[in-house]
């Protein structure tokens, strides 16, 4: 059977990077070099880069930062890619002074993580995200990651925020691909897969793409994922992912933050990146080594 009806597209494109926030040697925000990865990523197929994210180490950077990061890589797409800005906290207030600040600064739409460490009611919840879409003026993108903020935000709680005409999305991190299923089956949630041993798995059963960590230093090999879905070509998608899966596990399954992980190859790489910030701290050889032939592996031909 055929059918006319297309795939609707999803607002920020298909393949996002969790871009990583370069440094200087000395720790301060690195802006050249964040332009440079930037254009590095969408010319290899990210679609848009989501900033000062958890993979962005948004605790530990400014407000200041975060702005003059979202101009930077602004200029350095331009229209080529869709800019998302991490403006999540624990403070409803402070959250909508980011919202309104990366909007004047370029964005074109706002990452919202759950308010993490008070573990408020899902009612509060709720009225969290509703007050941030209803004063900013930029679509959101809410980012359910319950292992790192110690709240969920429910997927019938997902289901009544849909009604909102500014909250688009979801990048999930819930490990509940149930409840994923449940909200895209209810809603027109666009869903990202926020794990990268999810990208393919939520894209099948309807997801939107992905919003990864690892694309910072593979982006065209993720992409490939995608595209080999979308030309009807499952099996080559599936071999695709499982080829990715050694790299995935190292970089976000082995005991170091993707923050950490992503530097260290980076840096490895030559590419920008830096140190982090403590209270991180580097990966050491080991890990790095290991990181290393892993990359090299999927890389190889």
């Amino acid at each position: 059977m055929t059918t006319t009806d297309a795939a609707p597209v999803p607002p920020f494109g298909r393949a996002l990077c969790a871009m990583i926030t370069p440094f200087t040697e000395a720790g301060a925000l690195d802006l050249d070099g964040a332009q440079r990865l930037a254009d590095r990523l969408v010319s290899e197929g990210c679609d848009g880069l989501v900033l000062s994210g958890t993979t962005g180490e948004s605790p530990t950077t400014t407000d200041a930062e975060k702005s003059d990061l979202v101009r930077a890589v602004r200029e350095a797409v331009g229209e080529r890619a869709s800019v998302v800005a991490g403006v999540g906290t624990f403070d409803t207030r402070h959250t909508v002074e980011l919202a309104l600040a990366a909007e004047k600064a370029g964005a074109d739409g706002l990452l919202v993580v759950a308010p993490y460490y008070s573990k408020p009611p899902q009612d509060a919840v709720e009225a969290h995200f509703r007050e941030i879409a209803d004063a900013a003026g930029l679509p959101l993108v809410l980012y359910d990651i319950p292992g790192r903020t110690g709240t969920r935000v429910e997927p019938e709680t997902l289901i009544r925020l849909a009604e909102h005409p500014r909250i688009v999305a979801v990048k999930d991190c819930s490990y509940d691909f149930l409840g994923a299923q449940k909200v895209l089956s209810r809603t027109e949630l666009a869903y990202y897969a926020g794990c990268d041993e999810h990208n393919l798995a939520l894209y099948a059963v309807g997801g939107a793409g992905y919003i990864s960590t690892v694309a910072n230093v593979v982006p065209g090999r993720l992409r490939a994922v995608l595209d080999a879905f979308e030309a009807g070509d499952t099996p080559v998608s599936a071999r695709l992912q499982q080829r990715a899966t050694p790299l995935i596990e190292l970089m976000m399954a082995a005991g170091l933050p993707g923050t950490v992980t992503a530097k260290a190859l980076l840096n490895e790489l030559g590419l920008p990146a830096g140190p982090v910030r403590a209270p991180l701290r580097p990966a050491g050889r080991e890990a790095v080594d290991g990181l290393l032939a892993a990359y090299e592996m999927l890389t190889a031909d």
